[in-house]
């Protein structure tokens, strides 16, 4: 029997809660307000031309994000870009970050990384932000269809969900050109061994004999999914993958009479890598009317005519420009520019730090003009 008095005594004499902790528990949350260097840990070849980049800060940090959501990149390539890139990793793992990038031809971003980025190297970022996530432990059934590098929020969510406890029930769909081309196809396969709730299905373009392809060959189609799904009506829908895959698999369900108030897809593609470009034809400035503002590049010395409600970056690309832009929605940061001067107004989605705005930055996509400015890009 245990004596009271002792016991009372042994409680007593313990340490508080917080004294007895691991020193992992005390690791503090990154702060996106100041906290914007990644380190390098690790690098790994998933494909041939697809690496998945691990990072996690200076000091630890835990990373808190929603799975799906994703983290600029500032790249030194052609003096500085920005791109945008999905967080691959389990949001339950909270103290590193991965990114998986595919090498796209031509494409600065996506070939600096494959050639440069390796352990030790550091990187300035900012985020996370997005809005495409879903809980695949809630009690929805879902269906993840994904193709190419579109897999990445899709492994976020499944790979989480996976972590806290077991999907609820989630069909996962990936496409892509051939066999070797098949981003996380042996995890994918182990994912759904020990969770008998996840249910993954593959597809390829072709399929060569070489490479002893088992499963379903041709480009996703509705016979298609219904095999792999039957009843994917009755699911929420997420899809991710190159703009015209999007627009197929949205016509697709259209043609099945699926709810499309089901249907959620990332809005803008991370993978396209396009430069932005200023033609000639913009560079005379334009009559300016009583009901629009001038808009100076200073670097380039194009003007534009911009009319009230109107953001810089419409003006921009309505007179013929295409400056660096992605999200067009103040969330991702690609289209960061100096206000050099005059006055906007920005409403951004947080691809932007207030210690930037205090520095004169702004995001040309979500700025509309109160008077003639001059931007530097």
């Amino acid at each position: 029997m245990t004596d009271k008095n002792t016991s009372d005594s042994n409680k007593g004499d313990q340490a508080p809660v917080e004294e007895i902790l691991t020193e992992v528990t005390r690791v503090p949350l990154w702060d996106p307000e100041n906290d914007d260097v990644l380190v390098c840990r690790q690098v790994r070849q998933e494909t041939h031309d697809v690496k998945t980049f691990v990072f996690s800060a200076r000091e630890p940090r835990a990373f808190r994000f929603y799975p799906g959501q994703f983290m600029t990149f500032e790249l030194p390539v052609d003096g500085m870009i920005t791109r945008c890139y999905t967080i691959s990793a389990s949001a339950a793992r909270p103290y590193r970050l991965e990114i998986t990038v595919k090498r796209v031809p031509g494409g600065p971003g996506s070939n600096w990384l494959h050639d440069n980025m390796l352990p030790g190297k550091e990187i300035n970022v900012s985020g996370p932000g997005g809005e495409f996530t879903a809980d695949a432990t809630g009690e929805e059934k879902l269906l993840f269809i994904s193709a190419g590098s579109g897999i990445t929020p899709m492994m976020s969510m499944t790979r989480t969900a996976c972590d806290l406890s077991e999907p609820t029930d989630l069909h996962f769909v990936h496409a892509a050109r051939t066999p070797s081309d098949l981003i996380f196809r042996d995890e994918l396969a182990l994912l759904a061994a020990q969770n008998p709730t996840l249910k993954v299905a593959l597809t390829c373009d072709s399929a060569s004999a070489s490479h002893q392809w088992t499963g379903y060959t041709g480009r996703l189609s509705l016979p298609m999914l219904s095999l792999m799904s039957p009843d994917f009506k009755d699911r929420k829908v997420f899809c991710c993958g190159p703009a015209r895959f999007m627009e197929g698999v949205r016509h697709m369900l259209e043609e099945a009479g699926f709810d499309m108030g089901k249907y959620y897809e990332e809005s803008f593609d991370f993978g396209a890598e396009t430069a932005g470009t200023f033609e000639e034809h913009a560079s005379v400035a334009p009559e300016i009317s009583e009901q629009t503002f001038r808009v100076s590049f200073s670097k380039t010395g194009h003007v534009v005519e911009c009319s009230p409600g109107m953001t810089i970056l419409s003006a921009a690309k309505e007179a013929g420009l295409m400056p660096m832009s992605s999200c067009q929605r103040g969330i991702c940061g690609t289209c960061k520019s100096k206000l050099v001067s005059g006055e906007v107004d920005m409403n951004h989605g947080g691809g932007i730090r207030q210690r930037e705005i205090d520095q004169g930055k702004i995001l040309i996509c979500c700025s509309t003009p109160l008077s003639d400015v001059e931007v530097e890009m």
